[in-house]
């Protein structure tokens, strides 16, 4: 986002939906077929969205404001036909704002922040903390615990509407859509349509963010977890169907369903590069001969835990013959103790002890109780001669074979993901059958290109080339 935008619109969220546009999602949904009672826009602002209710459902019997700026709230104060309420989302009173309403539509735009923006901009503007999800371990740890502030807004009013009937209609990042819809999934809450809508963000809102209008409706024990997806708020037929199998969210229902004989589901082969948070001593680059680290400072070491690197935009790009870059790499298994490379490899470890600072600053609980200068995402899968690696970040399907580099085995940073192999022959064998066409369309209907790290080891674990392999 914008640079210029200060801390109080970052906090509240405060992005007012243009007029315009309220009224064309007010439309679109009148093609649904909705005729609401109650109306009640929760985050209000200045009211494009009441405003929009009055003029495309003049039979609802009440249109409902809410909003925590008693400043926006005096901008559409005179129009008698709306309830204004002055209160902050997490602290409202549903039920009496609610009473015994049913035929109800939630509409809106909720706020685009995660918690964690809060916390680096010091914002209040959170609900209770609470571990919606229930993370442990790992999950808590690795930053699957972040959430949109939308997020758990629309986890709210889902919940609300398990009791009284009635739609929700709100703009929001289109990752935070998905995210409800597998949370009403597992939660096994009723849902009788659901639709996702395209909408370009950078035009309405100047943001380039994946955004859309996510629409639900519940009022009948129906559970109907697919969702019709459309290119944009005009088209009326859909573009492709998500929905849930073997317990997992696909892009592409039709397309899993044709090709489900390829699902793995237990067998866990990919693995991500190493991780070490000290880039600054443990990446090296060698120029003109000699190694420096990202300090700039001169290195001279042994290269017993010398290993070649490549990063995961050298191997989305094809930058995967040859390589400037090393990483020391002081473990072989987690279990491993470090202080072995004292006698083995003497100039090492004084090196890392010159630096401990930067390993003793590290704020990962990963690296907690653990040898000192361990790292993390390494095991026998490292050190194998061949591997066949596709970078994480990038938007696009593309596996790269990667032989030995300088004699020794190229490991990768952590936005890489990667098979290991002892042969060339099997490695190429893989590489023919991932760079199918059947394999791309099976991984596309389980991706999701508007995440920020799109291609996961959960979905490449997925696709079971042995089968493949046996049915050709």
């Amino acid at each position: 986002m914008n640079d210029k935008i200060n801390k109080a619109q970052i906090e509240f969220g405060d992005f007012q939906t243009p007029p315009m546009l309220a009224g064309e999602i007010c439309r679109r949904l009148l093609e649904f077929g909705i005729e609401p009672k109650l109306i009640i826009e929760p985050t209000c602002g200045v009211g494009s969205f009441v405003d929009a209710s009055l003029k495309y459902f003049p039979s609802t019997s009440k249109v409902i404001g809410i909003d925590i700026n008693q400043n926006h709230l005096k901008q559409i104060e005179q129009k008698k036909e709306i309830e204004l309420i002055n209160g902050d989302f997490f602290t409202v009173d549903w039920s009496s704002v609610l009473d015994t309403n049913n035929n109800i539509l939630f509409l809106g735009n909720l706020p685009w922040v995660t918690n964690s923006k809060q916390g680096l901009i010091q914002g209040y503007n959170l609900p209770q903390k609470e571990n919606l999800k229930g993370l442990t371990g790992l999950d808590a740890l690795t930053g699957k615990s972040n959430f949109d502030i939308s997020e758990w807004m629309l986890i709210k009013l889902a919940e609300i509407l398990q009791i009284h009937s009635g739609y929700l209609a709100f703009i929001c990042k289109t990752s935070v859509a998905r995210k409800l819809l597998t949370y009403i999934h597992d939660k096994k809450h009723r849902l009788t349509y659901a639709a996702i809508l395209n909408i370009n963000s950078k035009k309405h809102f100047d943001v380039s963010i994946d955004a859309c209008l996510l629409f639900c409706q519940f009022d009948q024990d129906i559970y109907n977890y697919e969702c019709q997806v459309f290119e944009d708020l005009q088209k009326q037929k859909q573009s492709y169907k998500l929905g849930y199998r073997e317990g997992i969210i696909l892009k592409q229902v039709e397309v899993f369903d044709r090709l489900s004989y390829l699902y793995n589901k237990d067998r866990k082969k990919w693995h991500s590069g190493i991780k070490h948070d000290c880039s600054k001593v443990m990446e090296l680059k060698k120029i003109n001969d000699k190694l420096f680290n990202n300090l700039g400072e001169e290195v001279e070491i042994e290269d017993t835990y010398l290993y070649p690197l490549l990063k995961g935009s050298d191997v989305a790009n094809g930058r995967i013959h040859k390589t400037n870059r090393y990483l020391i790499v002081t473990q072989k298994l987690l279990a491993d103790p470090t202080e072995s490379i004292t006698e083995i490899a003497p100039k090492t470890w004084q090196y890392l002890e010159n630096h401990a600072n930067f390993f003793d600053s590290r704020k990962s609980k990963l690296y907690k109780n653990s040898s000192r200068f361990s790292i993390f995402g390494v095991g026998q899968y490292s050190f194998t001669p061949w591997k066949i690696a596709i970078c994480g970040l990038y938007k696009k399907l593309s596996f790269s074979l990667i032989n030995p580099l300088e004699n020794k085995p190229v490991v990768f940073d952590d936005t890489v993901y990667f098979l290991s192999f002892n042969t060339h022959n099997e490695a190429h064998r893989v590489l023919d059958i991932l760079n199918s066409d059947i394999a791309m369309q099976f991984l596309s209907a389980l991706i999701f290109w508007d995440e920020k790290r799109p291609i996961k080891a959960s979905i490449l674990n997925s696709f079971n080339h042995e089968v493949f392999l046996a049915k050709c």
